[in-house]
């Protein structure tokens, strides 16, 4: 007989959407490492995922969009699809946690709807949380500098190709923030100052390194983490995922 077994798992019965932070050590994880971390920990906490056929099934996770490695998230998001309705999505939380790596935690769970739009298309702006060594004259005056631009264009290389894109539409907001925002933990200097900024996803990203960049301020990044990611609706924003979903307790964990 030729060809890969049928997989009996391969239906899908319905999709979660776990919503999840990543802090401390865990930051130096690549996107990669973190989908092969997830799919152990769903393995190993026994829920009815769904895998791909073939001959290397694959649990089937929908990740949103990538986060910078060195980067930390309050509001990392992943579907999940399962083979079964029969489970209690309340529980899914403290059922996965115990087997993520300490500084990943699934913060809420919630069903998802048939025919809802891919997080990757879904997601128009993330809030970013951006620690820097410079002066904070000099970063207030960098932010009304960029706010002012009509324009920002840049020119760079991608794919083999120099493109050239304004990155003004992206900038939704800039402002100063308190470095408290980060945890005591984190390691981060008081005398940081912290921006706090909210860029646009469509229709391209424009990643928080490319921010740093503009006009060359030349300041020093410290740390960055993700604070939200929002969905554009009817003339307002909303969150991947309702603030009403089942949550699991938080358990301890390191920021270092």
């Amino acid at each position: 007989m030729s060809g890969a077994a049928a997989n009996p798992n391969s239906g899908t019965a319905m999709q979660v959407r776990l919503r999840w932070s990543k802090i401390g050590k865990l930051r130096f994880t690549s996107h990669r490492d973190m989908a092969r971390i997830w799919e152990r920990a769903l393995r190993q906490a026994q829920l009815p995922v769904t895998y791909t056929q073939g001959f290397s099934p694959r649990a089937k996770l929908a990740f949103g969009l990538a986060l910078p490695t060195t980067f930390e998230s309050m509001c990392e998001f992943v579907d999940v699809s399962l083979n079964t309705v029969d489970i209690d999505v309340a529980t899914i939380a403290r059922r996965v946690n115990p087997f993520l790596p300490v500084g990943v935690e699934v913060t809420a769970v919630a069903p998802v709807e048939r025919g809802e739009t891919s997080l990757q298309q879904a997601v128009t702006s993330s809030e970013w949380l951006l620690a820097v060594a410079a002066d904070a004259l000099a970063v207030s005056t960098w932010i009304e500098s960029a706010l002012d631009a009509p324009e920002i264009v840049v020119t760079r290389e991608r794919k083999g190709k120099e493109v050239t894109d304004d990155l003004r539409p992206a900038i939704l907001s800039l402002t100063i923030a308190e470095p408290s925002l980060f945890d005591a933990a984190s390691g981060v200097p008081s005398d940081c100052v912290c921006i706090v900024a909210d860029l646009a996803t469509q229709p391209r990203a424009l990643r928080p390194g490319e921010l740093l960049d503009v006009f060359e301020p030349g300041f020093t990044f410290v740390r960055g983490r993700r604070l939200h990611q929002w969905i554009a609706s009817a003339g307002a924003r909303r969150e991947p995922i309702s603030l009403g979903a089942a949550a699991a307790p938080h358990r301890e964990s390191v920021c270092a």
